[in-house]
């Protein structure tokens, strides 16, 4: 039975670390950008947007399809960057260990 209270002080262990890389996360940022840098966009390790800049040149109120294309490219990758950083995160918590449930 000692080996079953070895491994639920692992996962509490493992669930203390993952809180506190969740909490890391959430204050580190990626940018991602669009239209040579016109469109930039920064999210944190939680998938959320905390900013989108846009240059004024890129505001063109005769062409909103193309201002809206490159606000949502730049989020997607922003998005996709947030998501890159936090499985990276993970996957150094876990040791590559794939566990279902989890990023």
């Amino acid at each position: 039975m000692g080996n079953m209270g070895q491994m639920m002080k692992q996962a509490q262990k493992m669930q203390q670390q993952m809180e506190k890389m969740q909490a890391e996360m959430a204050n580190k940022t990626v940018e991602a950008s669009a239209g040579g840098g016109m469109v930039r966009v920064v999210a944190n390790g939680k998938q959320q947007i905390l900013s989108i800049h846009m240059e004024k040149e890129v505001v063109d109120p005769e062409d909103v399809e193309m201002l809206q294309d490159l606000v949502q490219a730049a989020v997607n990758d922003a998005l996709q960057k947030s998501q890159e950083m936090m499985a990276s995160a993970m996957a150094q918590l876990t040791g590559g260990m794939k566990i279902p449930g989890l990023f």
